[in-house]
Formats: structure tokens, C-alpha cells, sequence
């Protein structure tokens, strides 16, 4: 009882633990453990708990090494193969808890050393358990975003170890990943993550002394059974005794074996010498302590085994060995297995021997110097070999069967045995022969000892035999090397005829059947003309332009059909241009005087504004700069331009000449410098042939003036350039640095980008870059072309300009727009209808829209906005193929898509399938020239489908519907080339800052680039491609390497003022900073590689900012960061979450803490205030609601009624007293009344109030008083500019209340709209796209400011910025997504410069994110089942069938997985056909790949597989007809029982959740909902089992057909560490002969899986693991 006592407080905190993170369970995400696009965060794997769980498999036998190797290796070369970076760490402390079962130690010490030794993986096991500093400082030196850990362990003390682990992890910030539950498919790793929160922080902050104190008493408690364990078989040695032993016979074999050996034979020997010389002392420590400990405790019947006994299993064992050494695993697999089990006796020899290995194992690196092959680590034990050799001796031999082992063998044997005896010192051990010298046997007594093979419950192999071209011509290669079944076959004869699927009717009421297009919901009825319907529809247009305009301010253009020109030939033109017409020569005479009118008008409005705007510039040089900047945008005459910029210029001067002659100016203010040189740098460059002698001659003595005195003369040599400015006085205005470090330095983000000047006649409204007048050259030669650029680098124009010229060929004429998400979706469509108008045939529509959720004018229309699942549908729809033909473009906005994790496989499925020319856009994809050679092989085949299909289908398309001549031409224009298109340079340049917490304060540092970077990643991989500097950034860079090496070689020739392009230069643009930034990078890596890896380490070190990792809750510090940012006027900004909740949480916060700072400024009497006004308007409004007789001005009375709403709303947001809400209303209800009564006609006179004119006085001053009152309560209720980051100019308030309205009756309607009055929104997908739509706009708008969000925004979404900050870190913050975000800083057009900061953020995640690339998109897994039906449903449908058969062919051969991979190609083959067999039997399809039965409803389904495919087999067998039973006959209704069974039956297929199988342990009460699902009815679940029962088999009986392609090289070699067991098999013993005889039966199980036992048979069984199957 006292111990209990004293336990008392260890276990409650244990049971605590365990139930804090049972607790976690149910809200651990089911989620990828790697993002989207292959790439890995660095994680951790407990190695105990990767251990356990391989050791849980079942296929698994104890003793069986090589196949637990086998399995280890498989699960970490498959993360590794999904792009997985990780380490693996084992802690010393995790020992303790296998110390009862000895084998495991040894096995688990092996694995040790396997991985250390034979693999490349990062093994810790320097850290004694989870509690120590050690592991702290390494968690945060190499942040791991997650650890995966096993839930449970092989008893309660390991779970209690690996639940500490959990309790800390979370503490460090670190994620928990689950073991259990994982599931994988061949890009991506599924698991149960569980994040690390606040609450786990502070649990562990709370009780850290308790847990410690815990952790201690848990190891000591250990530590005192392994004591008893050794004990019990070593008597008084003790743990380091039994070492040291171990060590001295390793010691004495490296006598005997100088040359060194192979770790079986080493092990085998000093193991058997050891164990044997153990067992000696523990018989000879006498009769009666020795046999009571060992045989009462350990033994339940039976004496103790003889030392003769120990002595023959030790020489079975060495045969064992010799057998794995030189049997080959192709012979080893082939081995008898034997089920019967090792005797009782037996067990303590196992546990010595056993504890023998694992104390020469931990010995091993004592002997480094020693040459020791430990190549076969895996292979140390065989248990079932060694089985099948005792039950050989034990039986067969002992019956008179007396097989020869063979030369080889035995020499090995004796040599082993000698050596045994050599090192057993105390006692002679006997001769190697005979094997058994004793009769005891080993093996118990069972009668079937030997495993058989029944081959009766195997299918008979082969295919059903399909005629179906489309299987011929995808599949032919590989048919003619596989069996089929003859026709009279029983599984052919036994398939059921089906109905041949007509896709016409419904299969229930037989009323005609729809497709997914008819089943999606339509916003509004294209053919009606209800009047509402019409009204709601043109409310919907308006808005629809009103939202596009907000995205861009461009006027929408009239398009009208144009009939097709031939291109013009423009060589031919220039050569004819000197013959002008006199309609030319008018035409271009008439555009000479628009232009000079242009001028003139120019002139006048400069005119007019500059004497204010030089006024201004005098006053506060800033905001004049701000209004010249202003006019310079609006003015398009360049002679003007010149005079606005000399006048700039000369204020400038001005100004400095002020500034520096100010009495008591110590620094000089280089804002007014920057202006002057901008201004100089615009003349120069951009206006330089309009420059007079004066001009120059202004421009150099502003350079004087500057210091700049060499660039001063260069421009305009002269010595009276500044007559004023003394030599005395030069110090007193020059900078005191160079032009070119000055420029670089402050004035980086303002240099000139090289813009090209000459104008293209296919865009009016700027001047395109070579790069997209190459994009305008592909749609206008009707190519394809992938195009890979920065956010906001002007890429979307081309999708516009193939939108615009496919509208003005033709009305039939179809562009798709595939946008990956519905936000994108709804807002390319408004820009469509915001761009472009035309005036269409009756039913036509300009655009169109088709989402899962929504569609408008899908298929009359002839610009389609939509999504790749509803495009699918379209593309796969049979009787839709004649509006697919219709299609002219198609436009992949976001292509890098198709390498994400849901839906990824569809963007590759409309690649494939489209047969007109594409653009696919992207501004994150790293190999774009493996996408487009793809894309090309694609249409490399669609080039020879069409020379093919040829005369055939012209002249179908002659037969055909409208439009077939002008399609005809387009098809005869169309090009099969894609090009690629790329460009890399941002316009503007992006900051990266680091956001810490100091002193309950937020403040920032700047994070150099090269911080990121280490000299190692720099010496392999050089620096990213996409790393780029500021010109700030390189100036910091050449400065920091000037001051760590002082004798810098290069030094002088990397100066800013001697560098090439930038010595003597007056405007420095961005590219010389570029060159200067490429030179210096190229100095640096030199540094590294010849070396100077020193020096170039401290200058990364000096560049590392002053990072300070804040321990607390950084999120309460939210509302401060967003504070501190408005100071800096680095608003607006998005900031980026990764949870929902904390997206919300955090813009609640930042508002509420605007709330009250506005409180903390009202003055104390401010609610009695309101509440006065209030009384007053009750007053005055009593008297206006008397019937009036003159005409009353609405306006006011309509802003008392708006002042009244607020005041409500104002009330309520600032948690007024209840009953000033409810006068509010009142006020607010009355005054609505008031303007109705006045809305009425005024100038209908009451003929019984005929009055004088007093009653007219008295409502004059009711008026004005009331007028008085609201704009008194509107100021007393208005909120200061400072407690608000709303700008209230940038929105009326008629657009403002218009999206208000538009969210009155959503779901968080109210809490956005109070929100939005503060400047701040949040967006994430699960609000509603008016919901989104609100946030968008405003932000556009520039009313809302600070938007929380989460990756949402990252896809294309139009909400540029001047600040992005990443607030959260998560696994799906990665390379992709952080550039896609951080790509949304910097406006073009109104930022220079993008500031991205990183708040909360680890310092290491935050250096991956800069240096790593931009992951590779590698394809996804295509096929599915119900892809296949779907596939061959169009091949035999469409309206076209030649065409649906080429799409569907199409879709199968061209994989981007299997793009220059046959093996894979292969393995899509076989998949093909063993779902064309699943098909059939399931009565799918006939065999002639025609759709049969309920296809149309399996394919309906499809997004459900497997449970389509389920819940169609149970419609078929009755089930649910069974169930569906009415209360009565001729009724409709049905008994709660049956709808309770019905829903869960539907549940049980199609609303699964798996949670842990842990969380059963978990003692939760559950009051809403039922979480557990029942069982399903049995007659479902009988069938069930059935169907699954049947798969399995078919499966099974699939893998053997097809297991003869299998490349057995490799499934002789471990799957990682490649190491081989392949040889010669051994053909001279006839004891191999006989023991590895069972040839039968293993053909499609791996060979390291059949050492276990698993033979072909096995495969029936569901479930069974795919570590299993042939790889």
C-alpha cells in the first residue's frame, strides 16, 4: 500500500498524459504528410516506433530478420521516393523497455547499425531520451515540422515512453504524426496529423518539474527489471559485467581471425562461444539457487536443458547460418516452413543467447580498427530456417533419412564449430558432427508441422477474352504474353448478360436521364422569361461589372465578327509602304492633328495645374512630389512631361540647397536627393531627345550639387556649371558617396526596369514586353504554349487576347477558361463580362459559368469559365462531343495544379483529351520543359489522329451543323507546336523581414537572402536560381565581405564605382543591378569552392539577423504587428494562416483591438451624450410625422434613418446597455416610416389644415434642428481615422452599401460587414463566394486593408498588396505556396518595392522556404475503375465515335507518370486490365467493352470509388429493394428502423471517417451526434464480405497471371540499401534439396516475405498488406 502511495502522484500525471493526447485524437486532420507538389518539410521518425509497428505486420514471423529489414526498408523508401527529408532517431532511454524480450534488442540494436552503416539516412542516437537539453537544442536547430510516432507499444511502459515524447514534442512546437492508420498511393503518404497548440504548450510549461520527475521514475523502474531479467540468467554478473565478457570474446576472435570476417559468421561464433560459456556458469552455480530461480520463475513444467543439449542447438544454429550464407534468397524462399513451436525448456536458452548478441553487437564499434563486413546486418537470425533444420534432425533424420549437407556447407560448418570451440575456454564443446548427439527435441509435437500449399481454393489463371479495339490497340503489346481463358471456360460461361446501357432513361422511372451537367444546379433559366427571373439576372449582370471592374479598371470593348483575313505578309507591306493611297495619306494626316490636338489639351492642363503643384512642392516637397507624380501618370505628351519633370527637378534643387545650408543639420534628409535623381533619371532615359543645352546643363549642376562631380562633367563639361558653389562649401551639400553605391543603396527599387518603347498595334492600352508579344504571336499562329512567369507579371493578358480573337471570328467559336478554384472562377468571369460586350443571336451568351455548385450559360455561351472536374464532364460526356468541337482554346490558368493531391489526375486527363491549341499559365513550375515536351508528344499524337481521321471527318464536319466552313478553316490553321515561353524578373523587388517579440513589443529585422544559405548548400547546389537581391541587398553583400576579408583580392574590381556597368553612370537601371548582383555571386560561390569557406561562413553569419525565439503565445501579439505595420504605412497587407479558426480569430482581434483603443479615447459622459441626442431626435421626428404641406428635402431625412442604423450597429459592436438597442430600433424603424410618409406627393394640399404660415415656420425649424442633431450624432458617433485601418475615400457609399447587401443574409454577414468599417476582412474556403467576394473587392478598392487568409488566396487570386506576412507555420507552408503568397506583395504600378515578413515563423522553416526549389511536377496516378468505364462509355457513345475513341486512347497512353518511364506504362497496362476484368465479372461491360447494366450509375458516382462500385452491387443483388419495404402495401412511407438502416448503410459507403483505432480507449461521452457507426444489417454485411471475399480472389488470381512480367533482379535486393541476396543456387547438397523443396505456390509473393512463411495463398485473404506483393 505504501508504495502505491508513494506512486500515487506518478501515475495520475501518467494516466493525465494519456488521456490529454487520446483526447487529441478525434481532432487529429487525415491529411498528406507531404504537400501537394511532392515536397517533403524536414521531419523526424521516432526509430522505436518505426521499429514496433514493422514488427505489428502480420505477415511477419518472430525470429525472421531479413523480412523485418525487408519491410523497414520498403516504408522509408517509400517516403524517401515521395520526396520525404527526415532523420531517424532512436534514444538510448527506449531500450529499456525490450529488456523482458531480449530478441527485440538485438534486432533493434541491428537496425541501428544497418542504417548507419548501409544507408545514406541520418540515424540519431546520441540523445538518452525525450527530456534531455541535448534533443532540446537539436529540435531547435533543425526544426522538424512533425515527428511520426507509434500511439502504442509492445507494452504500458513503452506506451508511457512514447507518450512523454508526444507531451514534449508539443512543447518544442513540433507536430505528431501517427504510425497507425497510414496509408500510401504512389506520390503521396496519407496520416493522422495532430497539431501542437497553445493548451499542449502550457500543460507541459505547467507540470515540466512534475513530468520529469515522472520520466526519472518510469526509467529507474525499468532499469530495476532488466536487473532482475539479467539476474535470473547471469547470476551475480551484472549489466557491465556480461559487456566486458562479450567484449573479451570479440577480442579473442580477432586473435583467431586477423583478416577479419562477415557479421554472421562473427556474430554466430561469439554468440554460440558466449551463450554457451553462460549457460556453464549458470548450471554450475549449483543444484538448488540456480534450478529455483530459473525453473519456478522462468519454466512451468520440465528440468532445466543439458549443456550437451545447449551444445547441439548452438551447432544447428551455426548450420543455420552457413545455410544464409551461401543458399541464395531465390533457394531460401523456396523453404519448408514449419508451424510447430520451440519447447518451454528452450526459452531461457534463447533469452541467453539472444542477450549474448545484443552485448556483441554494442561491442562492435570498440573493434573499428578490425576489417568487418557488415553488409548483411539484416540477415542475422532465421528462425524458420533454423526450424526447418531442427525438425529435419528431430524427424526425418532420426527416422533414417540421411541427406548429405554437401562440401561447401560443411566446410563452412566446421570452420564455425572450430572456432566455437577455440573460444570457449572452460569446457570441451564436442565435435562439429554429428549435428544431434542428444534426444531431446526442440520442436514441440503438432500434428501438420509442415505448412501446405492448397492449390483447390486458387481461380484458374487467365483473362476473360475481350474484343474491343480500344483494349487492342492500348494494351496488344503486352496481351500476346499473357494466358486467357477458352470460351467454355466456367468463370466465361458463368458471366452474366446484361442490358445494354442506353444512357437514354433513368433505370427506376424511366423517364430520360440526365448527365452531371443537367444534375448541376442553374443560377437562372436561360429560356425564361419570368419577369422576376429576368430581374434577378440583370441584378446579377450589374454586379457581375461592377465586381470585374474592381479587379481592373479597363472599359469594356464592343466586339463585333469579323470574317476571317487571311495574315498579312509584313514584309511584303513594309516594302509597299512608300506607294501610299490617298486614303492613307488622309488617314495618317487626320491622325497627325488628334495627335497635336492631344498636345495641346496636355499643355493646358499643365498649365492650369502647375503653379499649384510648385506651390505645393515649396510648402512640403513630399505631397508636391506626390501631385506631380500624379499628373505624370495621367499625361501622355512627352513634351510636357519634360516641363513637369524640370520643374520637379528644380524644386528638388531648391529644396537641397535649403536643406543642407539649415543651421544645426547633422544628417542629411536623402529623400529630397532620391527625388532629384528620379527626376534626372526620367530625363535621361526617357525623355533624353527632348532635352535642350539648358536642360543639361540644370541636370548637371543638380549632380554638383549631389557631390556627383565626374557624371556632372561627362553630361556637360564645363567649370562655370555651378558658378554659386564654392569649394569650401562642397562638402556642405555633396552626399559624401559614390553615384553608383548611392543609387544601389537608396535608390534600388526606383531604377528604370528596361521596358520596350515601340508600340504593338494588337494592344492599346500599354506597351507588351518581347515576352508577350511572343505570347500574341502563339494565339494569333493558333499554337499552344506553356508560360511560365512571376505573379502579376502580366501573363493573364494573352488568356484575354485569345478570348477577344476567338469572339471576333465567329458567334461559334468557344474559349474555355480552366481556373482551379470556384473564387477564381467567379472572378475571371466578371472581368470577362466586364471587358467585353457583344451583341449575340437569340439563346447566345458572351460568358458562361460551370462549377460542381452552379452553372450560367454553360453551353450557349462562348467564353466558359469553369473548373477541371466540370470540364471533365463535358469532355467525357458522349452526347456533348458537339459543343467540344466547337472548341477553339482552352486556357489552363494555375497549370502547376496537376501536380497537387486532389483532383491533380483531371488537369492531366483535359491536357490529353483537347484536341485544340492551349495556354497554360504558371508562375511556379520548375521543370517546364519536361511539361512541355510532354504536352508536345500530346499533340504529336493528335497531329497523326487528325492526318488519320483526314477526309472522313471533313466531310463530316461538311454534313454537319452552323459554322462548318469557318471550323474547317480553323482546323486547317490549327498548330500542333507548343512553345515555352519563360519569364523570370519580377517588376518589383521583394524584402524579406523577420518579426520577433521583444520586451512585450514587435519588432523587425531584415533578413538578408544569403542568411538562408550555408556554405555547404552553396558548395553542391550554387545559389537558387530564383534568389534574387535588392540592389540594397547586394551593396550589404559586398560591404559584408570587404570587412570580413580585409586583403580581398577582387575587392576594387567589385566596387559600385568601378564595376563595368555601373562605372560613370548617371541612370543606373535594374539590369546593370542585376549583372552587379550576378558578378558578386559569382565571387561568393568562389569563395566557397576555392578555398575560403571561412571567410564566406562569416559573412553568412554577419548577415544572420538577431533572432529572438519568443516562448509564449505570439498570436496574442497579432493585434501589435498590425499596429506596428500601419506606422510604417506597410498596409495594405495579407496575412497568411493555415487554420480557419485562426484566420477568424485574428481578424477579430486586430478589430477588437481597434475597439478599444477608440474606447479608451471617448470621453466618459460619450454614451450619456448619445443617449441625449437620441431623446431630442424622438422629439423633433414626432413632429415630422404630421402630414406636411410643403415640399420636404428627402435627403435628410433618408440620413437620419442611415445615422440611426449606425448608431444601432455602433451600439452593438461597443457593447452598449440593453436598452439603448432597443431606442435604437425604435428611432430607427420611426425615422423609416417618417421617409415613407414623405416619399408621398407633396403638392397635394389638405384642404382642412389650410394654416398660416406659422406651421411652415415651425417645420423649417424642425428640419433644422433635426439636420443639427444627426450631424451632431454622426460626428459623436464617427470613428477616428486612428482606430480604423479602413480608407474611407476609396469607396463610395453607394458601392459600399451595394456589397453590404449583398451578404444581409449570410451566414457571417454581420460579423464582415463590422469588420470591414475597420478596415480588416479574412478569407478562406468555407465562406460563401458573396461572402469572399465582400473581402475581395473592398481590398481591391483599397478600403479594407488587412486581410487574414488562408492558402486560398495563393491561386490566382487578384489581390495584390504591399505587404505579405506569414503569421502560421504549417505543413502546407512550402517552397510553391510561399512564393505563390509572397508573390502578392508589391503592386505593379503603386509599390516598387514588396516587403514579406515572417511572423512566428521558425528561423530554419524560414531559411528552407528562400533556398529550396520549387518542387518538380512528376504526374499523378491516372487511372481508376470508374475513369476506365467512363473511358470506354465514350468510346462506344459518342456522338462521334472515331473521335471518343482517339480521347479515350488518348487519356491512357499519355501519362505524364509514365512519360519516358515504360515500366510505369506497363504497370498502367496491367491496371487497364484488370479493371476491364473487375468490369465484366461485375457485369459492367460485355465483352466487347460495350457498357451493360447500371454503368450510367456507377460512372454518375465516380468521385466515390470504391463504395460506387459497392453501392452498385448491392442494388444489384436486391439488398436495398429488401430493405425499402413500405409500412403497407400501396404506401409511401417508411418505418424509422428502415430509414435508420437505410442511412446507415449509406453512411457506412459514402460518410466514413477513420479515426485512430487508440481513441477507443478514450473515455469521451458523445451528447450530438453518434461518432461510432454501428454495424452494417447482417445481410448487407454477409454481402459485403462476399463481394470483398470475390475482389480478392480476382485479385489474387490478376497478380499470378501477371507476376511472370515481373523483374526479379530487384526483388532480390533489399528495397533502400540495395544490398543483394541473388547468387547461384547450391546444387550440391541434397539436405538444401530437401529442406527448400516447395517451388509451388510463391510466384507473386515477395521472396522476403515467403522467409516468413506467405506463399500465393495467402493473397485471399482481405486485407492483406502490399509489402506483401512483388514489387
Amino acid at each position: 500500500m505504501a508504495s502505491r502511495m508513494e506512486k500515487h502522484p506518478t501515475v495520475v500525471l501518467e494516466e493525465l498524459m494519456s488521456q490529454l493526447i487520446l483526447e487529441k485524437m478525434p481532432k487529429a486532420d487525415y491529411s498528406s504528410l507531404f504537400n501537394d507538389f511532392v515536397e517533403s518539410e524536414f521531419f523526424l521518425i521516432d526509430g522505436d516506433s518505426l521499429f514496433v509497428t514493422c514488427l505489428f505486420e502480420k505477415s511477419l514471423k518472430p525470429g525472421q530478420s531479413l523480412h523485418f529489414f525487408y519491410l523497414v526498408e520498403r516504408y522509408l523508401l517509400d517516403i524517401i521516393s515521395k520526396g520525404g527529408q527526415f532523420a531517424i532517431v532512436f534514444f538510448k532511454d527506449a531500450e529499456y523497455a525490450y529488456f523482458n524480450v531480449p530478441a527485440l534488442l538485438t534486432l533493434r540494436t541491428a537496425l541501428i547499425l544497418h542504417l548507419q552503416k548501409n544507408t545514406t539516412i541520418d540515424v540519431q542516437t546520441k540523445f538518452s531520451g525525450c527530456l534531455s537539453k541535448d534533443w532540446s537544442i537539436f529540435l531547435n536547430q533543425s526544426c522538424p515540422y512533425f515527428l511520426i510516432l507509434a500511439d502504442e507499444g509492445l507494452n504500458n511502459q513503452q506506451t508511457h515512453l512514447f507518450n512523454f515524447v508526444v507531451i514534449q514534442s508539443w512543447a518544442e512546437k513540433i507536430n505528431i504524426v501517427l504510425f497507425s492508420g497510414q496509408t500510401s498511393d504512389i506520390l503521396r503518404l496519407y496520416a493522422y496529423f495532430m497539431h501542437s497548440s497553445y493548451s499542449e504548450q502550457k500543460f507541459y510549461k505547467e507540470n515540466m518539474n512534475e513530468i520529469m520527475i515522472a520520466y526519472k521514475g518510469l526509467i529507474q523502474h525499468l532499469e530495476k527489471h532488466r536487473d532482475e531479467h539479467l539476474t535470473t540468467l547471469f547470476g551475480d554478473l551484472k549489466f557491465n559485467n556480461v559487456m566486458e565478457k562479450a567484449c573479451e570474446t570479440i577480442s579473442r576472435l580477432t586473435q583467431l581471425w586477423p583478416e577479419g570476417s562477415d557479421i554472421r559468421r562473427v556474430l554466430c561464433v561469439t554468440s554460440c562461444s558466449l551463450s554457451l560459456e553462460m549457460y556453464h556458469c549458470f548450471l554450475e552455480n549449483g543444484e538448488e539457487k540456480a534450478s529455483k530461480q530459473t525453473c519456478e520463475v522462468k519454466q512451468e513444467k520440465g528440468n532445466c536443458l543439458t549443456l550437451k543439449d545447449v551444445e547441439d542447438f548452438c551447432k544447428l544454429h551455426c548450420l543455420s547460418v552457413v545455410f544464409q550464407l551461401h543458399l541464395p534468397l531465390s533457394q531460401r524462399a523456396q523453404s519448408r516452413f514449419i508451424t510447430s513451436g520451440w519447447i518451454q525448456d528452450l526459452k531461457t536458452v534463447f533469452k541467453m543467447k539472444k542477450w549474448c548478441e545484443y552485448f556483441i553487437l554494442s561491442n562492435l564499434h570498440t573493434f573499428e580498427l578490425w576489417s568487418l563486413n557488415s553488409l548483411h546486418l539484416s540477415d542475422l537470425s532465421d528462425e524458420p530456417l533454423l526450424k526447418n533444420i531442427a525438425f529435419y534432425y528431430e524427424n526425418e533424420n532420426a527416422q533414417g533419412l540421411d541427406l548429405n549437407v554437401g562440401d561447401v556447407i560443411m566446410k563452412e560448418y566446421v570452420h564455425l564449430w572450430d572456432t566455437v570451440s577455440k573460444l570457449v575456454r572452460k569446457f570441451d564443446v564436442g565435435k562439429p558432427f554429428p549435428v544431434r548427439t542428444t534426444k531431446c527435441h526442440f520442436l514441440k509435437k503438432t500434428p501438420s508441422p509442415i505448412k501446405e500449399i492448397s492449390q483447390e481454393k486458387m481461380p484458374n489463371l487467365g483473362f476473360i477474352p475481350m474484343s474491343c479495339s480500344l483494349v487492342d490497340e492500348f494494351t496488344g503489346d503486352i496481351l500476346k504474353d499473357l494466358p486467357f481463358l477458352k470460351s467454355d471456360d466456367p468463370i466465361v460461361t458463368s458471366l452474366v448478360k446484361h442490358k445494354e446501357f442506353d444512357e437514354l432513361v433513368h433505370w427506376h422511372s424511366h423517364r430520360p436521364l440526365s448527365d452531371d451537367y443537367d444534375r448541376t444546379k442553374a443560377s437562372f433559366d436561360e429560356h425564361s422569361r419570368d419577369p422576376r427571373q429576368l430581374r434577378s439576372l440583370q441584378k446579377y449582370q450589374v454586379f457581375q461589372r461592377f465586381y470585374g471592374n474592381s479587379l481592373e479598371s479597363v472599359s469594356s470593348k464592343i466586339i463585333t465578327t469579323q470574317s476571317v483575313k487571311p495574315k498579312k505578309d509584313c514584309s511584303k507591306s513594309r516594302s509597299t509602304k512608300a506607294h501610299e493611297t490617298k486614303a492613307d495619306i488622309i488617314a495618317r494626316e487626320n491622325k497627325k492633328r488628334l495627335i497635336a490636338k492631344e498636345e495641346q489639351k496636355e499643355e493646358q492642363k499643365w498649365n492650369v495645374l502647375s503653379s499649384s503643384i510648385e506651390k505645393e512642392m515649396k510648402r512640403n516637397l513630399n505631397s508636391g512630389m506626390q501631385k506631380l507624380e500624379e499628373f505624370l501618370k495621367s499625361c501622355k505628351s512627352n513634351s510636357v512631361k519634360v516641363q513637369a519633370e524640370k520643374v520637379g527637378l528644380t524644386a528638388c534643387l531648391t529644396a537641397w540647397r535649403e536643406h543642407c545650408r539649415a543651421e544645426g543639420e547633422t544628417t542629411k534628409n536623402l529623400n529630397i536627393a532620391i527625388d532629384m535623381m528620379k527626376r534626372i533619371h526620367s530625363l535621361l532615359d526617357k525623355h533624353s531627345e527632348l532635352l535642350q543645352e539648358g536642360d543639361r546643363k540644370l541636370i548637371a549642376r543638380c549632380l554638383k550639387y549631389l557631390g556627383f562631380d565626374e557624371l556632372a562633367n561627362s553630361l556637360y563639361p564645363t567649370q562655370d556649371a555651378v558658378d554659386d558653389l564654392k569649394k569650401t562649401k562642397k562638402n556642405k551639400y555633396s552626399l559624401g558617396i559614390g553615384p553608383a553605391r548611392f543609387q544601389l543603396q537608396y535608390m534600388g527599387h526606383h531604377l528604370i526596369r528596361e521596358e520596350r518603347k515601340d508600340p504593338d498595334p494588337r494592344v492599346q492600352d500599354f506597351i507588351p514586353d518581347t515576352w508577350q508579344r511572343e505570347l500574341l504571336d502563339v494565339v494569333d499562329n493558333y499554337e499552344s504554349a506553356v508560360i511560365v512567369a512571376p505573379t502579376s507579371s502580366g501573363k493573364t493578358y494573352a488568356s484575354y487576347y485569345c478570348m477577344e480573337k476567338v469572339l471576333k471570328e465567329s458567334n461559334e467559336g468557344v474559349v474555355v477558361y480552366v481556373a482551379p478554384t470556384k473564387a477564381l472562377v467567379n472572378q475571371v468571369a466578371a472581368t470577362v463580362q466586364s471587358r467585353y460586350t457583344k451583341i449575340l443571336p437569340t439563346g447566345g451568351a458572351l460568358c458562361g459559368v460551370f462549377t460542381r455548385d452552379y452553372r450560367h450559360d454553360a453551353l450557349n455561351c462562348q467564353v466558359l469559365v469553369t473548373v477541371p472536374a466540370c470540364f471533365e464532364i463535358l469532355l467525357l460526356a458522349p452526347h456533348r462531343q458537339s459543343w467540344v468541337k466547337r472548341i477553339r482554346y482552352v486556357i489552363f490558368d494555375e497549370v502547376h495544379c496537376l501536380g497537387g493531391e486532389i483532383g491533380a489526375e483531371i488537369w492531366e486527363h483535359l491536357l490529353v483529351m483537347i484536341r485544340c491549341p492551349f495556354l497554360a499559365l504558371s508562375a511556379t513550375i520548375s521543370n517546364p520543359e519536361h511539361l512541355t515536351e510532354w504536352l508536345q508528344s500530346v499533340k504529336r499524337y493528335w497531329k497523326k489522329v487528325d492526318s488519320e481521321m483526314g477526309k472522313l471527318t471533313f466531310t463530316k464536319r461538311n454534313a454537319g451543323s452552323r459554322g462548318s466552313h469557318h471550323k474547317d478553316q480553323v482546323q486547317a490553321r490549327q498548330s500542333y507546336k507548343v512553345r515555352l515561353v519563360l519569364y523570370g524578373e519580377r517588376y518589383n523587388d521583394l524584402e524579406k523581414y523577420l518579426c520577433s517579440v521583444r520586451q512585450d513589443d514587435v519588432c523587425f529585422d531584415h533578413f538578408h537572402p544569403c542568411a538562408a544559405l550555408t556554405t555547404d548548400h552553396i558548395e553542391k547546389y550554387g545559389f537558387p536560381s530564383d534568389l534574387a537581391f535588392s540592389p540594397r541587398e547586394s551593396i550589404q553583400l559586398y560591404d559584408t565581405m570587404l570587412q570580413v576579408w580585409k586583403s580581398w583580392p577582387q575587392a576594387q574590381n567589385l566596387c559600385p564605382e568601378n564595376f563595368t556597368h555601373l562605372k560613370n553612370k548617371i541612370v543606373i537601371k535594374k539590369s546593370d543591378a542585376r549583372e552587379y548582383e550576378k558578378s558578386l555571386k559569382e565571387e561568393f560561390t568562389n569563395w566557397v569552392k576555392n578555398g575560403n569557406e571561412e571567410q564566406a561562413r562569416m559573412v553568412l553569419q554577419k548577415l544572420s539577423p538577431n533572432f529572438c525565439d519568443y516562448s509564449g503565445q505570439m498570436l496574442k501579439f497579432f493585434p501589435n504587428l498590425v499596429e506596428k505595420l500601419r506606422e510604417m504605412e506597410k498596409l495594405p497587407a495579407l496575412f497568411f494562416l493555415f487554420r480557419f479558426a485562426s484566420v477568424e480569430q485574428c481578424a477579430e482581434d486586430a478589430c477588437q483591438f481597434l475597439e478599444d483603443k477608440q474606447d479608451e479615447k471617448r470621453p466618459p459622459n460619450a454614451d450619456k451624450e448619445a443617449h441625449v441626442m437620441a431623446k431630442k431626435l424622438r422629439k423633433v421626428k414626432k413632429s415630422l410625422e404630421k402630414p406636411q404641406q410643403i415640399i420636404y428635402r428627402l435627403s435628410s431625412v433618408e440620413g437620419g434613418a442611415e445615422a440611426a442604423c449606425q448608431f444601432l450597429e455602433v451600439q452593438q459592436e461597443e457593447k452598449r446597455p440593453p436598452n439603448s438597442d432597443k431606442e435604437a430600433h425604435a428611432m430607427a424603424n420611426k425615422l423609416q416610416k417618417v421617409k415613407k410618409s414623405l416619399e408621398k406627393p407633396q403638392n397635394i394640399r389638405d384642404e382642412k389644415s389650410k394654416k398660416p404660415s406659422r406651421r411652415l415656420d415651425q417645420i423649417i425649424m424642425h428640419e433644422a434642428e433635426y439636420n443639427y442633431l444627426l450631424k451632431s450624432l454622426e460626428k459623436h458617433l464617427e470613428i477616428p481615422e486612428d482606430c480604423t485601418y479602413a480608407d474611407q475615400k476609396a469607396i463610395d457609399d453607394e458601392s459600399l452599401q451595394m456589397v453590404f447587401d449583398r451578404v444581409k443574409f449570410q451566414r457571417k454577414g454581420n460579423t464582415l460587414k463590422k469588420l470591414a468599417r475597420r478596415g480588416i476582412g479574412y478569407h478562406h474556403s468555407s465562406m460563401s463566394f458573396k461572402e469572399k467576394q465582400l473581402v475581395e473587392i473592398l481590398f481591391r478598392k483599397g478600403f479594407i486593408r488587412v486581410v487574414t487568409a488562408t492558402g486560398t488566396l495563393a491561386l490566382g487570386i487578384n489581390m495584390p498588396c504591399k505587404s505579405v506576412v506569414f503569421v502560421q507555420n504549417s505543413v502546407y507552408l512550402d517552397a510553391l505556396n510561399f512564393r505563390q503568397m509572397s508573390g502578392r506583395a508589391g503592386r505593379r504600378g503603386q509599390d516598387l518595392l514588396g516587403d514579406v515578413y515572417f511572423f512566428n515563423i521558425p528561423l530554419p522553416k524560414i531559411s528552407k522556404l528562400i533556398k529550396s526549389k520549387v518542387p518538380e511536377l512528376r504526374g499523378q496516378f491516372p487511372l481508376s475503375i470508374s475513369l476506365i468505364l467512363r473511358l470506354l462509355l465514350l468510346a462506344s457513345k459518342a456522338d462521334d465515335l472515331e473521335d471518343g475513341k482517339a480521347k479515350a486512347l488518348s487519356v491512357l497512353k499519355h501519362s505524364l507518370l509514365s512519360f519516358k518511364h515504360p515500366r510505369v506504362i506497363d504497370m498502367l497496362k496491367l491496371y487497364f486490365l484488370y479493371s476491364l476484368q473487375f468490369l465484366v465479372k461485375e457485369g459492367h461491360i460485355d465483352q466487347e467493352g460495350n457498357p451493360t447494366g447500371f454503368a450510367g450509375l456507377v460512372t454518375h458516382l465516380h468521385y466515390h470509388e470504391p463504395s460506387n462500385l459497392v453501392f452498385v452491387n448491392f442494388l444489384v443483388r436486391g439488398l436495398f429493394h429488401n430493405l425499402c419495404q413500405p409500412t403497407h402495401k400501396g404506401s409511401k412511407c417508411f418505418s424509422k428502423d428502415v430509414m435508420e438502416k437505410l442511412v446507415l448503410v449509406l453512411a457506412n459507403l459514402f460518410g466514413r471517417r477513420y479515426l485512430p483505432a487508440k481513441f477507443q480507449d478514450v473515455n469521451i461521452k458523445f451528447y450530438q451526434s453518434k461518432v461510432f457507426l454501428d454495424d452494417l444489417p447482417e445481410d448487407f454485411n454477409e454481402a459485403l464480405n462476399e463481394y470483398n471475399m470475390k475482389v480478392t480472389m480476382d485479385f489474387a488470381a490478376f497478380l499470378l497471371i501477371v507476376s511472370r512480367l515481373a523483374d526479379m533482379k530487384q526483388e532480390y535486393q533489399l528495397p533502400l540499401s540495395k544490398i543483394e541476396f541473388a547468387g547461384k543456387e547450391c546444387e550440391d547438397s541434397p539436405l538444401v534439396s530437401h529442406l527448400m523443396s516447395c517451388r509451388e505456390g510463391r510466384v507473386a509473393v515477395s521472396p522476403f516475405v515467403c522467409l516468413s512463411g506467405n506463399f500465393d495463398e495467402d493473397l485471399l485473404h482481405p486485407g492483406v498488406s502490399d509489402n506483401c506483393l512483388l514489387a
